[in-house]
């Protein structure tokens, strides 16, 4: 089966998490940790891999202390043919 590449919006997602995770001070492990899941999932949402649900990203804002809203990079900065 060929690798099919991460949808650009979830990589723009992912990068977005990363730097707030990265700006806080936080290892993947320790975000892993504080909310209750596993590393390798955060590093599937950091890379784009994965389509984390709304419960998720509810708890990956609430261990940033930010905002859901605040997660997501600014629509004008995607593509709209993706």
């Amino acid at each position: 089966m060929p690798d099919i590449p991460p949808h650009p919006h979830l990589l723009a997602l992912g990068r977005r998490i990363k730097h707030l995770r990265l700006e806080k001070g936080y290892k993947q492990k320790r975000l892993a940790e504080h909310i209750g899941i596993d590393r390798s999932y955060i590093g599937g949402v950091e890379r784009g891999e994965r389509n984390p649900g709304i419960v998720n990203l509810v708890r990956i804002a609430m261990a940033l202390e930010v905002e859901v809203g605040d997660l997501f990079p600014p629509v004008t900065s995607l593509s709209s043919e993706s």
